[in-house]
């Protein structure tokens, strides 16, 4: 590095170290280097004469000392920045003259016109084709956000920097041509497809949200949920309930046969209290297997019951002789109809009320008739108890006084 070059890159140091300001996370003394080192990097595989080689090395140090002073407009501020540097430090007219031209040149749409221009403004995107691409671009972002100008959310500042590479850059050199486009449409094509997939998930968040938005209420599902559930909890329990009195008049019964009606023949008096006992027995087993007995329906449908919205297909009992074919296109027409499905619901629950009803009202008569029979049975036995001991004494006094009297 000659002495004017570092003296060149301890001033530009200097100024961006003291008087950038720290919003500036892109445009930095990073950015003048990495600028530098690929100016550098054309450089040694072009042909260009010492005076050149100076020019664009001190033109690519000084380039984007402006924005210490402004961002509007920065190339012409780092151009005099320049300028008054150079001349201070006593280099030719014609050299500071050239730096100056090259640094406006790196202006936004501006067009190169020589290979000065064209190396320090292939240079200065050069980013564009480096590893550290995705690095600098999240910095620039940031820099834009920070000095208030624009926010840009992930995704619109990709679509940014695809138009960019697209519509609004190119490189010059040969050099950068050759070695760097490719690396630049590589990282084209990762941002493309990232955007393909962005737009993808988009999507398909927005069918979710459209799909969530026609399907039915999240409280509507859960008073169904709920309900049905329930539903479902009362006929378990009631069947149970039934299970319970027919094992338990089922054993009364068993045991009735095998030790009271043997005694018959010699103890006539508990015949009637018997029969009163198994009777009541039977009749609760009876009710018993009654609420607990399902109802057999027909299993069929036809198409017109179907458009007609009449039968209820959430019911196995309503389809289970149909083909599957037939089931599929019928559950297909229902999921068509949000109405159609919210009446099937609707429907299985009154019926699973209907049939509720008819169980705990076969059921509370069962409990009744059986507790009436334990009852019933229970005075009847002490009363024929009662009866017997009377006759046997009776009987006992008959044969003591009238011997006595007689």
């Amino acid at each position: 590095m000659t002495q004017l070059i570092e003296k060149t890159n301890n001033f530009v140091s200097q100024l961006l170290q003291n008087k950038l300001p720290k919003e500036f996370t892109y445009h930095n003394h990073v950015h003048t280097q990495r600028v530098f080192k690929s100016t550098k990097e054309i450089i040694d595989n072009s042909n260009f004469s010492k005076e050149e080689i100076l020019v664009l090395e001190l033109a690519a140090l000084l380039h984007d000392v402006g924005y210490t002073k402004t961002r509007g407009g920065h190339e012409e501020a780092s151009a005099l920045i320049a300028i008054d540097f150079l001349s201070t430090e006593g280099v030719e007219r014609s050299i500071v003259d050239q730096v100056a031209q090259t640094i406006r040149a790196t202006k936004l749409g501006v067009v190169p016109t020589n290979e000065l221009e064209k190396t320090l403004c292939d240079a200065d995107a050069s980013h564009f084709a480096k590893r550290y691409f995705e690095e600098a671009s999240e910095y620039l972002r940031q820099e834009l956000k920070l000095l208030g100008i624009i926010d840009h959310s992930l995704s619109s500042w990709r679509t940014c920097n695809i138009q960019m590479f697209r519509a609004h850059h190119q490189y010059y050199t040969d050099y950068a041509i050759k070695n760097w486009k490719p690396k630049k449409d590589n990282h084209l094509v990762t941002m493309l497809n990232e955007q393909k997939k962005y737009k993808k998930a988009k999507k398909k968040e927005k069918l979710k949200a459209k799909l969530k938005d026609e399907s039915p209420e999240k409280g509507v599902q859960s008073m169904f949920r709920i309900t049905l559930r329930n539903h479902i909890k009362l006929s378990d329990i009631a069947d149970t309930k039934a299970n319970i009195l027919l094992s338990v008049n089922a054993i009364i019964i068993s045991v009735a046969l095998s030790n009271l009606i043997p005694k018959l023949d010699k103890n006539e008096f508990l015949i009637v209290p018997t029969l009163i006992f198994m009777i009541f027995s039977i009749v609760s087993m009876i009710l018993s297997v009654l609420a607990t007995r399902p109802n057999v329906t027909s299993g069929k449908f036809t198409k017109q019951d179907v458009q007609d919205k009449k039968v209820n297909l959430l019911f196995f009992g309503n389809f289970h002789k149909m083909s599957l074919d037939q089931f599929e296109w019928a559950i297909n027409e229902m999921m068509k109809d949000k109405g159609y499905i919210y009446s099937a619901l609707t429907k299985d629950l009154y019926f699973l009320g209907v049939v509720l009803d008819r169980k705990y009202r076969i059921l509370r008569i069962t409990y009744t008739v059986f507790i009436i029979g334990i009852v019933v049975s229970a005075i009847a036995f002490a009363v024929f108890f009662k009866m017997q001991e009377g006759e046997i004494v009776a009987s006992t006094l008959t044969e003591t006084i009238f011997p006595i009297l007689s």
